[in-house]
């Protein structure tokens, strides 16, 4: 094959699930309730946390922050593979492959971080209570969060710009439903060496780092809970880290197997299925498993609701 350049006018198209047409129908309607779900539930979460002010505080700021980022994590790889669906094109410009392909590292690499100080958080929470306002003070929190979509949004510019360098073998058909870096990387001529080493050292520092920290926050949170005397306490301390922790083993789980797979395990439709677990199901269940899982934001949806049927309810009498 001959080699090319990326250019402004190189087109590219995607294999999707389209071996399977029988099944591919069963994915769309999937991914569409799984992308509706998830706008839907990470935007009433935003809401809530915003307009109660019991809810104002850092635990919450960091769940904020957790559901913008799957909105756009899961608009940028779902709804292109949408829209391609309904309109039978499957097909994606150059320069919004280019686009696709960092927001998903950006997002992915924020939410690795994010997560990672989220469970600082919680540990500060049960293993120093009485100092949690003033070590967790509205600026750190305000730091915290800058520097995790900082550190996000430049690791996933390094990784895109490393492949977008590479000149291509003038195969534009990517056997994916999106723009994913390890799908568009198959495409490229020549040595490769530099991109998955830069690759490999990013997913390290962006993966068992943080994870690392996780693990550590939860030893000492889990040391802590255990000289709790009370039933009831150890039950509310271990209710507060339950979702968070959740969280945290689907969206690591799915993130490890993908990125940090041994080489000889290559095959595209099981990473296709990963990707669709990444993008889709993981958001979708955050803010599920955070509204199951806690009764403040429970008590904040059913006040929001009261308050809109009360409003709702006054308007038609005033009118």
């Amino acid at each position: 094959m001959f080699q090319a350049n990326w250019t402004t006018g190189t087109v590219f198209i995607f294999l999707g699930f389209s071996h399977y047409p029988k099944v591919e129908i069963i994915i769309f309607v999937l991914c569409l309730l799984m992308y509706l779900t998830t706008l839907l539930g990470n935007i009433v979460l935003i809401s809530i946390t915003i307009l109660d002010f019991h809810l104002h505080t850092p635990m919450y700021f960091f769940l904020s922050n957790l559901s913008f980022l799957d909105i756009w994590y899961t608009s940028s790889a779902l709804t292109p593979m949408l829209v391609n669906f309904v309109s039978r094109k499957n097909t994606i410009s150059f320069s919004g492959c280019a686009s696709q392909m960092y927001l998903s590292l950006a997002m992915g690499s924020t939410e690795c971080i994010l997560l990672s100080m989220m469970a600082y958080d919680r540990y500060v929470a049960i293993c120093n209570p009485l100092r949690y306002s003033i070590i967790m003070n509205r600026r750190l929190c305000v730091q915290i969060a800058a520097g995790s979509w900082v550190t996000g949004c430049l690791t996933a510019l390094v990784e895109t710009l490393s492949v977008l360098q590479l000149s291509l073998c003038g195969n534009s058909i990517i056997n994916h439903f999106a723009c994913e870096i390890l799908a568009v990387l198959k495409l490229v001529c020549g040595d490769t060496s530099m991109a998955q080493l830069i690759m490999l050292v990013i997913s390290i520092l962006i993966l068992p780092m943080p994870m690392l920290l996780i693990c550590i926050s939860y030893a000492f949170i889990l040391t802590n809970i255990l000289r709790i005397s009370s039933v009831d306490g150890r039950s509310k301390a271990f209710s507060t880290c339950a979702a968070h922790l959740t969280v945290v083993v689907l969206f690591y789980g799915t993130a490890l197997s993908m990125y940090l797979k041994p080489s000889a395990i290559d095959s595209q439709e099981i990473d296709k299925c990963m990707a669709l677990v990444y993008a889709g199901l993981t958001p979708m269940l955050n803010p599920i498993i955070y509204s199951l899982r806690n009764k403040e934001v429970k008590v904040a949806v059913k006040k929001l609701l009261i308050r809109n049927a009360f409003n709702t309810v006054l308007i038609s009498i005033l009118k």
